[in-house]
């Protein structure tokens, strides 16, 4: 049986969370909201993130970070669909992923965590004393940014393919189609290929998709209904 304490809310949970379903793992989950820093859980994972998988195997007991989780996942259990093993396209999977998190996603955060709620990271203009006007160009900045990653995810990943792991879903892609689900909350215009992309993504996933993916779209439409009052 394989743990996952997770915050539903989260797109990098939701990836995980997509993915040990669509593999069909037996696994169970935890609402880890309110506890990352409680003694019990640091003992596990200091750094106090989510996801978080506990496992046997595992060195230490635990393991977190998404792409991490799914990489050690699908090489655990010989998930070829959607880790292959083939060195070539392998590497194109991974490096799908460390474009994600090293150049998109931290666009992403900037642009949307401050509408979200979400703590900014330390260094950040959002986590400093700047002024709200201030505050505000960096997370339209940001937003702006988006184009160019997003541009090379689509030509470059994808290309003329209907996914970065070709017919079928990669974990690139479920970690992609994640992070393009917190767009949503800044009212980012996704180009009509982002659009097609999400919508084979839940129809090539079913209910493994839709079901995390509820999680992340209600958070949003709250997020969004409370400004409206």
């Amino acid at each position: 049986m394989l743990k996952l304490n997770i915050l539903k809310p989260s797109v990098n949970n939701m990836a995980v969370r997509v993915f040990v379903r669509a593999a069909g793992l037996d696994f169970s989950e935890a609402d880890a909201w309110g506890h990352t820093r409680s003694p019990e859980f640091l003992a596990k994972c200091p750094a106090h993130l989510t996801p978080m998988l506990e496992a046997d195997g595992l060195p230490k007991g635990a393991l977190w970070e998404s792409c991490a989780i799914m990489q050690y996942l699908s090489n655990r259990h010989g998930l070829e669909r959607f880790y292959p093993s083939e060195p070539g396209r392998r590497a194109m999977v991974d490096s799908a992923m460390f474009y994600l998190t090293g150049t998109l996603y931290p666009l992403v955060a900037r642009a949307t965590y401050p509408a979200l709620g979400f703590p900014q990271y330390p260094g950040e203009v959002g986590a400093s004393d700047a002024s709200g006007a201030a505050k505000e160009a960096a997370a339209r900045a940001a937003a702006e940014a988006l184009a160019e990653p997003l541009q090379v995810f689509r030509d470059f990943f994808i290309g003329q393919q209907k996914f970065i792991g070709g017919a079928s879903p990669s974990i690139a892609d479920i970690r992609l189609a994640a992070t393009l689900e917190f767009l949503a909350v800044i009212d980012n215009a996704l180009p009509a290929w982002a659009k097609q992309y999400l919508s084979d993504m839940e129809s090539a996933l079913g209910k493994a998709y839709a079901e995390p993916a509820a999680d992340v779209r209600g958070y949003i439409q709250h997020v969004r209904s409370q400004k409206q009052q």
